[in-house]
């Protein structure tokens, strides 16, 4: 049976790649005529695509708990794999990320990174990069939509445990949004490394919102433990057992 998922896996991630490129290439001339707006229909597509072939293929089905959000916001996520980004990216309307520097130049995820305002971060300045992120994040043209920033600067594996970085501090302080914290057990389905994908419900879950005004080291405080606390039990509801 665990051979037959192999396969079933193996042949999913092969046409998940093949039809990044497809959506990438052919959507292109769309996303450049109709700007950012475009560019999001076009990755919001490819999200629902992979989520529907998700359940189609590996019997790996997908949810999205609480309230989408819909205004400018900022939501700061846990990240476990690759899938949390696209089960958030198709829940959320306008959504834009924070991302590494890196990724700007891979082909057809940096062409729409750009188009849909994302920001590029050089996680190896810190203070720098921190800094430079705020005067971006104020940029006209990265302005409106949700701004998506996983906490912990990186996939963290399912179990695992990892501090949260200051950005999403720095980021809800400077910018005085309201904060929207996204929990999920992705990693127990979809693991950061590896082609076996998992049968079972993967789940993000937006929490209730954090208004504007908070202290900063209040803040990191709450939306690790609220993201923490509900990831796990995310996580022991799909029956995974930490190590």
């Amino acid at each position: 049976m665990i051979v037959w998922q192999y396969l079933r896996s193996l042949f999913f991630n092969v046409q998940m790649y093949l039809m990044l490129m497809l959506f990438a290439v052919c959507g292109l001339p769309y996303a450049l005529i109709g700007g950012r707006s475009a560019a999001i229909h076009v990755c919001r597509g490819y999200c629902l695509w992979v989520r529907f072939s998700a359940r189609w293929i590996v019997g790996l089905k997908s949810e999205v708990r609480g309230a989408v959000p819909r205004g400018d916001v900022l939501i700061a996520a846990k990240h476990q794999s690759f899938f949390d980004i696209l089960i958030i990216y198709s829940a959320i309307p306008r959504g834009k990320f924070i991302m590494k520097k890196e990724l700007v130049w891979t082909p057809f995820v940096g062409w729409y990174a750009w188009l849909i305002g994302c920001i590029p971060v050089d996680r190896g300045k810190r203070g720098a990069a921190i800094k430079a992120m705020l005067t971006q994040a104020k940029n006209e043209r990265f302005a409106g939509g949700q701004l998506v920033i996983f906490a912990q600067g990186t996939r963290v594996a399912a179990g695992a445990k990892k501090p949260y970085k200051i950005g999403a501090g720095a980021l809800y302080t400077d910018l005085g949004l309201t904060c929207v914290p996204a929990a999920t057990n992705v990693g127990v389905f979809w693991p950061r490394h590896g082609i076996l994908r998992k049968p079972g419900v993967a789940v993000v879950e937006f929490l209730p919102e954090i208004a504007p005004g908070c202290e900063i080291s209040g803040f990191m405080a709450q939306i690790e433990a609220e993201v923490e606390t509900a990831s796990d039990r995310l996580m022991a509801e799909a029956g995974f057992v930490a190590k």
